[in-house]
């Protein structure tokens, strides 16, 4: 039988819930993020609770439900990225009362996704259904940045991924882990500076854009002599 992908560990009244695996709303195999049973570990004790998040996404309605179990959850929860925080799982690490990332750590925005089938109408109504779930996931992502939505959703049409510093910049995130830093007297600081984790942002459709334009080239601009140009604009003129 293989390992859920839950794992309460106590220390001292302190809980800390390793969240592993795809998200979905139902299990298949054992290993999924299924609402219930995060519920049901989630409420089989209380107090302040760690969540460490490693998860590539999944069911953008699952994510939801245990967001919300979360943000309605009395204690504090501090949310831990300590691999990836993809797609739905982002989601979910919004509701952190404090959110810190492993400096090795990423974390993924897009927009939502789905497959649909049918007629021109089918579309518009999958079309539709799709920009009021991007609009849900906005929310989580505003409250927790203070981001503009114009902004955000940039972001998520560009599919954006980011290191821990960029995280922090943006509001996903409040801390870089294991970043203590280092007591020194001003005079050693100037001495020994030590390079600081880059603020990375990957947009895959830029990407995309750019080796696209490699290989089509655009057309070249057409330009106008200034002579031209001058002779043009007298023709303007009463």
């Amino acid at each position: 039988m293989k390992r859920k992908f839950w794992n309460w560990v106590r220390n001292e009244g302190e809980r800390n819930l390793f969240l592993n695996g795809e998200i979905s709303d139902e299990t298949w195999y054992g290993d999924e993020v299924t609402p219930k049973l995060f519920k049901d570990e989630l409420l089989s004790g209380e107090g302040d609770i760690t969540v460490w998040i490693n998860s590539p996404g999944g069911d953008v309605f699952a994510a939801a439900q245990i967001y919300n179990m979360l943000m309605d959850y009395k204690g504090n929860v501090t949310v831990k990225i300590d691999g990836l925080a993809a797609s739905a799982a982002s989601v979910i690490a919004m509701a952190g009362t404090k959110v810190l990332m492993s400096p090795v750590a990423m974390m993924m925005i897009h927009n939502p996704a789905t497959i649909a089938i049918g007629d021109t109408a089918e579309m518009k109504k999958a079309i539709e259904m799709l920009d009021e779930v991007k609009e849900s996931i906005m929310n989580a992502y505003e409250i927790k940045t203070g981001l503009n939505r114009t902004k955000i959703s940039h972001l998520m049409d560009a599919e954006s991924w980011f290191n821990a510093k960029k995280a922090v910049e943006l509001g996903f995130a409040d801390e870089v882990l294991f970043d203590k830093g280092k007591e020194e007297n001003p005079e050693e600081k100037e001495e020994e500076k030590e390079e600081e984790l880059e603020a990375i942002l990957f947009s895959r459709s830029a990407v995309t854009n750019s080796f696209f334009n490699k290989l089509i080239p655009g057309k070249p601009e057409k330009k106008v002599n200034i002579s031209e140009l001058e002779k043009r604009l007298s023709l303007l003129k009463p």
